[in-house]
C-alpha cells in the first residue's frame, strides 16, 4: 500500500486498456489508438514511433526493436527479434589488419543496418487491426508541428551536447544555437516527418530502398562504414520461440539471445535457490541479487552472441547445475573476487512500452538507439539518427560475438512477460542497456517475493554492479543505509552517472477484471488507463 506522506505515484488502475510508456505524449497517443479500434500491437507501434520523435535520445527508427505479444492472455507467446545485421563486408579480420581493437561510439562501423522499422511493419500487418500509415499519423504531426522538450529529455541532451555538437545535422535538430535547450524548449523534426510520411505511403520499402536507404548509406560512407544498398535491402527480422523459467510459481518469459534476456532468467535461478525475506533492501538481500548479477554477467560476455553464427549454450545457462553452481559461490561475508573482465560497451537508454487492450492482448515492446543519442551520426536529408549498437560486437577473433558479416551483435534490450497459473498476467520491462538483465530480476524480485505493488516496486532505489568489477553504483538512499555495510563486505560504492534505468509494466488481474500499471520517475512516462 502506497505511503500518501511521501512523494511518489498512484498506480493507475483500469478496466478496458493501459498503456505505459516513457513519455506521457506517446502514452496519451496509445490510448487514442485503443480509443479508435486498434489493438495493443497497433497501440504500441503507434506510440514507438512517437517516441522516436519526442524521445530521439532513447529510440528512433534508427534503432531496433524486440518484442513479446500474448493473445487474450494465453501462453503461446509470439516473440519478434528486431534486431540489425552488420553489413556484409564486415569481418573481424578487416577491423584487426586496420588496427581497430574496438569499435568507437562516434563511428560508422558502430551502426549496423537498423531493425525497427522492419519489426514494426511486421508486427502490425500479422497481428494488429489498423494500417501503418494510420499508426504513424500522430508521429509525423508531431514531428512536422513541434513539441516541448521534457525534464528527462533535456537532461540527456545536456549530457550529450558534444557528442551531437560534432554532426551537422544533429546539432541542427537538437541544439539551441549549439546549446542544450531547456525544459519546455520547442524542437521540430521536418526531416524525420517526411521520412515517416514516406513509411506510412510506401510501407516498409520506403526505408529500406531507395532515396531514404540512399541517403543513410552515403552518409555512413562517406564517413568510411562498410554499408550498402544490399545490406539495406536485405534487412528481415524473425520470429523466434520465447525462452523462459520459473520462479515463485510464475513462468517468467524473454526473447532468446541475442538478446540478453536469459541473463535475467539465470539472476532469478541464481535467487531462487534463496529463502529471501525481510527488507526489501536489506544488505544481504541486495548482496545477493549483487553477486548474483556479476556472476550472471560474466557468463554473458564469455558466452552470448547471435545463436545463428555462434554456438550458444542456453540450456547450460539456464541448467540447474550452473544456477546451483553460481549460488554456491555467493558469500555474504565478503564479495567475490575475481569476476571475469567483461568484453563489452556500457550502454545506457532505451524506451520501454507496455500496453494490454480489452481483450487482453498483452504487448511487451522494447526499441532502442542504444547509448543516449546513438552514435550522434544523422542522416542528413531523411532526419535518421543513428543508433550504435556495433560497438557491442567484440573484435576478439573466435568470440561468440565477434563481428561477422550479416550477424546481430549480443543486445542489452529485452522485453519480459510473466505468467501464472496458464496465463499471462503480466508484460513487464526495464530500460537501462546493461542494467536490464539485473532490473528485470530485482524489480520481479520486489513483486514476487515481498508482495509490493508495481509502482512500490518500480519506486525503491536502485544499484548496479559495473561488470567485471568489484564497483556497486547506487542511488543516494542505499548509499546511505546499505553503502557502508557493502563497503565493509568488499565492494566499491559510488553514485551512478545518471538514474539507473526506468521501468513500467502491467499487471492484468483476471479474478477482478481490472488492470493495474506503473511507470518509473525516473523518466517523463506515465501509465494510463481506458
Amino acid at each position: 500500500m502506497r505511503d500518501f506522506e511521501r512523494p511518489g505515484r498512484s498506480l493507475a488502475v483500469g478496466r478496458h486498456g493501459m498503456a505505459a510508456t516513457s513519455h506521457p505524449t506517446a502514452t496519451l497517443v496509445a490510448l487514442d489508438i485503443l480509443k479508435a479500434g486498434g489493438n495493443a500491437i497497433d497501440a504500441a507501434v503507434a506510440a514507438c514511433a512517437v517516441q522516436c520523435v519526442v524521445e530521439a535520445g532513447s529510440t528512433g527508427v534508427g534503432g531496433d526493436c524486440f518484442a513479446l505479444l500474448s493473445r487474450a492472455g494465453a501462453t503461446d507467446i509470439v516473440a519478434y527479434n528486431g534486431s540489425g545485421r552488420a553489413p556484409a563486408a564486415a569481418t573481424g579480420d578487416w577491423y584487426r589488419e586496420r588496427g581497430f581493437t574496438a569499435i568507437d561510439r562516434n563511428s560508422p562501423h558502430a551502426v549496423t543496418v537498423p531493425g525497427a522499422v522492419e519489426a514494426w511493419a511486421r508486427l502490425v500487418a500479422d497481428h494488429g487491426r489498423l494500417t501503418l500509415a494510420e499508426l504513424l499519423r500522430p508521429a509525423i504531426e508531431i514531428a512536422r508541428e513541434g513539441y516541448p522538450v521534457t525534464p528527462r529529455v533535456a537532461h540527456d541532451l545536456a549530457t550529450q551536447a558534444d557528442l551531437l555538437r560534432k554532426d551537422p545535422t544533429a546539432a541542427q535538430t537538437f541544439l539551441a544555437e549549439g546549446a542544450s535547450p531547456a525544459v519546455g524548449a520547442l524542437q521540430r523534426q521536418p526531416a524525420l516527418a517526411e521520412t515517416l510520411q514516406a513509411i506510412a505511403d510506401g510501407g516498409v520499402e520506403a526505408f529500406y530502398r531507395g532515396s531514404v536507404a540512399q541517403d543513410m548509406v552515403e552518409r555512413l560512407r562517406g564517413l568510411g562504414g562498410l554499408h550498402t544498398l544490399e545490406d539495406f535491402a536485405a534487412t528481415a527480422g524473425e520470429y523466434v520461440t520465447p525462452i523462459s523459467t520459473n520462479y515463485r510459481d510464475h513462468t517468467v518469459y524473454e526473447c532468446p539471445p541475442n538478446g540478453q534476456g536469459i541473463i535475467a532468467l539465470l539472476i532469478l535461478n541464481i535467487l531462487a535457490r534463496f529463502d529471501i525475506g525481510g527488507d526489501p533492501l536489506g544488505a544481504d538481500n541486495l548482496h545477493r541479487e549483487i553477486e548474483a548479477t556479476r556472476l550472471a554477467y560474466a557468463a554473458r560476455d564469455r558466452f552470448l552472441g547471435d545463436p545463428r553464427m555462434a554456438g550458444i549454450a542456453a540450456d547450460h545457462l539456464l541448467s540447474d547445475a550452473l544456477a546451483d553452481d553460481f549460488a554456491a559461490r555467493i558469500d555474504l561475508g565478503r564479495v567475490i573476487d575475481p569476476i571475469a573482465v567483461p568484453d563489452a560497451a556500457e550502454h545506457k537508454d532505451t524506451v520501454y512500452i507496455t500496453v494490454v487492450d480489452a481483450e487482453r492482448n498483452a504487448v511487451s515492446f522494447i526499441n532502442s538507439i542504444f547509448t543516449p543519442y546513438g552514435s550522434g551520426l544523422m542522416s542528413p536529408r531523411t532526419g535518421v539518427l543513428f543508433h550504435n549498437r556495433g560497438q557491442s560486437f567484440s573484435l576478439k577473433k573466435g568470440h561468440p560475438n565477434e563481428i561477422a558479416p550479416g550477424k546481430r551483435p549480443m543486445h542489452t534490450i529485452i522485453p519480459g512477460m510473466v505468467a501464472r497459473e496458464g496465463r499471462v498476467v503480466m508484460p513487464f520491462g526495464v530500460m537501462g542497456g546493461q542494467y536490464q538483465a539485473m532490473g528485470h530480476a530485482h524489480f520481479l524480485s520486489k513483486v514476487l517475493d515481498f508482495g509490493l505493488d508495481l509502482q512500490s516496486a518500480m519506486d525503491l532505489p536502485r544499484l548496479f554492479p559495473l561488470p567485471g568489477t568489484k564497483t556497486v553504483e547506487m542511488e543516494a538512499r542505499l548509499r546511505e543505509t546499505v553503502g557502508p555495510e557493502l563497503t565493509r563486505r568488499g565492494f566499491t560504492v559510488q553514485p551512478p552517472n545518471w538514474a539507473i534505468g526506468g521501468a513500467q509494466a502491467i499487471w492484468i488481474d483476471w479474478e477482478r477484471g481490472v488492470l493495474l500499471g506503473g511507470s518509473d520517475h525516473r523518466k517523463d512516462g506515465c501509465a494510463l488507463a481506458l
